[in-house]
């Protein structure tokens, strides 16, 4: 087990971080105009070494809220409420709980069926938007809370604000938005025609996100979800 802080990876994990962050690094420039020069200022020298790249790509990753936050390229404070909160031991979907007790790793309970693509620091939370998944059932998709897998269902919050970048307050909970989670066959069920690719972020803010956590702590139902706190 490699550790950063509080943030522990496995050795899987650490590969994956590192190898991801090419691909993720885009994320947070995605809609944000002039975001490009403070990111182009962080991104960092990779050397082909894991145990160094880890640390260099985990700060990146980090760093980049911040960097849009002082460069006021991130929303204005807002505020919403946790709608529903589900876990599970492994797969979809997750079953609906008042309450979750938050760790660095997560919530405290859930797992993943399969970790190759889960799982990460910074995969800690999934949050989804309960205006999405409504939109999505009036559209006739067989889909609810918990349905793909997010373990905090969000209300009240406008998700074309709620991308990689930005900051949450989930009852005593503090989250970092690192990353869209792209979606995967195993949610194909929850859409007609089995078209999983419904909540692609480029089909517009229909995406889920993945959080790591900055401050652990206890989420109920109905608790306030402010974004930017």
């Amino acid at each position: 087990m490699i550790s950063i802080g509080p943030h522990q990876f496995t050795e899987h994990d650490a590969r994956r971080t590192v190898e991801n962050l090419e691909p993720l690094w885009p994320q947070f420039s995605l809609a944000r105009d002039g975001a490009q020069q403070p990111l182009a200022q962080m991104y960092p020298s990779l050397i082909g070494e894991t145990a160094v790249d880890l640390p260099r790509a985990w700060h990146a990753l980090l760093g980049a809220g911040p960097a849009l936050r002082t460069a006021g390229l991130l929303p204005q404070r807002a505020q919403g409420m946790v709608q529903s909160l589900q876990l599970s031991g492994g797969g979809v979907p997750k079953l609906p709980v008042e309450t979750v007790e938050v760790d660095w790793a997560g919530v405290v309970g859930d797992r993943q069926r399969v970790r190759k693509h889960h799982g990460r620091p910074w995969q800690a939370l999934c949050l989804w938007s309960a205006e999405v998944i409504q939109t999505f059932a009036q559209q006739g998709h067989p889909i609810a809370a918990g349905s793909a897998g997010e373990n905090v269902t969000l209300r009240g919050l406008d998700w074309a604000d709620v991308r990689p970048g930005v900051r949450l307050q989930l009852g005593t909970v503090v989250c970092d938005v690192i990353a869209f989670a792209l979606p995967c066959r195993s949610n194909a069920r929850w859409f007609l025609g089995g078209d999983f690719m419904s909540m692609h972020h480029d089909r517009g803010p229909v995406s889920r996100v993945y959080a790591a956590v900055k401050q652990p702590g206890r989420i109920a139902t109905g608790a306030a979800a402010i974004l930017e706190p």
